[in-house]
């Protein structure tokens, strides 16, 4: 994973490099093999982005972000992963565009240059992305369907700042937390703040499959590229059991191997139980090299320990395992854990 942040203000006043700076230093944990930063002027526009890398695709510093086109008037930080960049790349090059990296970023960037705002509907993988759009004057951040990848941001009259954590937000000088007294009775009773809330007044998490489009008036303006399809008509034979198998394994097969395009090293976190069992046990056959897979234990109470589980599996596939055992010491984490989970 990488770390995006950014921010856009309105009336022409001087965005602080070393905030920005700040802001984006506090994701190094996302991102700890780069950091790269960018401040630009449009008019009154003023515009900073910052990345934090972390390297998976193109290992090269072409690959860095945020990355801009050849007249540095589109610029993109991303963070994550899209699968079928390699089949958009084509598209793309048979359409005219040239490339200089090998990475996802990249088509991502083209394909925006391309198709505008419909690129996002494109996209198969997950996503939390910002584009500065310097020709239409406007800030356009978006979320991948599912929301797997976190984006939060806080709006005022004057500016726009938008990260992959709320701690990062937090550091700009102008962001002061306050407690949202609405959050609190959600979150004793489910666990969290149900999105587009979180339990800072004034920061709200982007909604999965929303694009935030941000004018140079500080105008917001929110869509959604996708919903969850309705059910077609049911076919008039039902499948067989070994036919839904069939298709189930071939399915899960094609998204095991769009998510072992990579440049480093892969593994598997590996729990023992019934879907990371399968995710390894495919993985295994798609691979060459045995899989690393990883499992954590837990000491001093056997009902969380999963780890014979694992160990069960790893032996079936090959795989070269390693454990970790976390021991009941929670309370001298306390702060810790406050801060991870903002």
């Amino acid at each position: 994973m990488c770390g995006i942040v950014g921010v856009v203000r309105f009336v022409g006043e001087r965005i602080d490099r070393e905030v920005l700076s700040r802001m984006t230093g506090t994701l190094t944990h996302r991102g700890p093999d780069g950091m790269g930063l960018h401040l630009l002027a449009s008019g009154l526009v003023q515009v900073g982005l910052g990345h934090t890398r972390l390297k998976v695709i193109d290992l090269s510093d072409a690959a860095s972000q945020p990355m801009s086109n050849e007249h540095q008037s589109v610029w993109v930080v991303f963070n994550g992963e899209i699968y079928n960049f390699r089949a958009l790349r084509d598209s793309l090059e048979r359409r005219g565009w040239r490339f200089r990296t090998s990475s996802d970023t990249e088509v991502l960037l083209r394909l925006y240059e391309e198709e505008g705002d419909q690129c996002f509907s494109r996209l198969e993988g997950m996503f939390a992305v910002a584009i500065w759009d310097g020709r239409r004057q406007r800030l356009l951040l978006a979320r991948d369907r599912v929301g797997k990848k976190p984006l939060f941001y806080c709006a005022t009259p004057r500016m726009v700042a938008f990260a992959s954590e709320v701690k990062a937000l937090l550091r700009h000088t102008d962001i002061v937390p306050q407690l949202e007294p609405d959050a609190l009775a959600p979150f004793f009773l489910y666990g969290y703040v149900p999105a587009p809330g979180t339990l800072y007044r004034g920061i709200q998490t982007l909604l999965p499959a929303e694009v935030l489009s941000v004018g140079m008036d500080g105008a917001l303006r929110r869509e959604t590229y996708w919903d969850v399809p309705t059910a077609p008509e049911a076919p008039s034979r039902a499948p067989s059991e070994a036919e839904a198998a069939e298709r189930v394994r071939d399915l899960v097969t094609d998204a095991v191997r769009r998510r072992l395009i990579a440049d480093v090293p892969l593994g598997a976190f590996l729990s023992g139980g019934i879907d990371s069992s399968i995710v390894v046990g495919v993985m295994s056959r798609l691979l060459q090299a045995p899989v690393r897979t990883f499992s954590i234990g837990f000491a001093g109470d056997r009902r969380f320990d999963e780890t014979a589980y694992a160990r069960v599996v790893s032996r079936r596939f090959g795989t070269t395992h390693t454990e970790f055992v976390v021991e009941p010491s929670a309370v001298e984490l306390v702060e810790q854990l406050v801060r991870h989970y903002d």
